[in-house]
């Protein structure tokens, strides 16, 4: 019989480690703290209980996908199996996995915000002339490179997106219906 799946909310702390097996299959391991908190009806409080530590360890898509978007301090759901329990850590083969949105926004792939969301609007300059200006790589920050942010940097984007904002990309109010599509 297998081992049934269990739920854990918590905090990631540290590192996410990737290796790869002989065969190029991912693999990443990374901690993660749960801090129960409790009703103590003395002091009409809440307060937090014994942190429960996690070991997780996710295998190929999964693993290369938690590598790059897991940070420290990071809240995340988890779903997985306990493989074990040993030096006052749980042990958990990691099935799926979620940022979680109590505290922070995600986007995905699909929904990021183009840049020219961010840009001034200006009554003077159309929105199809702000969206269509793509900075210089030599003007990105220090300890970014082309490929994306240095490593341990916090919050920075993923390669990917450095990539496709260097190509340049169009804001969705530059676009026509014959763009859009039905």
């Amino acid at each position: 019989m297998a081992p049934s799946v269990t739920h854990v909310s918590g905090t990631v702390t540290g590192n996410v480690e990737v290796r790869f097996t002989d065969s190029g299959v991912a693999v990443c391991r990374f901690r993660l703290t749960q801090t129960p908190t409790q009703w103590d009806a003395a002091t009409q409080q809440w307060r937090d209980g014994t942190p429960i530590r996690y070991v997780c360890t996710a295998w190929r898509d999964l693993a290369r996908n938690a590598t790059e978007s897991l940070t420290d301090g990071v809240n995340i759901l988890v779903a997985g199996r306990i493989t074990e329990i040993r030096d006052n850590a749980v042990y958990l083969s990691v099935d799926d996995l979620g940022i979680s949105l109590r505290q922070r926004i995600a986007y995905t792939e699909t929904s990021l915000p183009s840049p020219a969301a961010a840009a001034p609007i200006s009554p003077t300059v159309p929105v199809a002339s702000v969206a269509s200006v793509a900075p210089p790589a030599a003007a990105q920050p220090a300890g970014v490179s082309a490929g994306g942010p240095a490593a341990g940097r916090a919050g920075g984007p993923p390669a990917w997106w450095e990539q496709r904002r260097s190509a340049g990309w169009h804001h969705a109010a530059a676009r026509t219906p014959a763009d859009v599509g039905p």
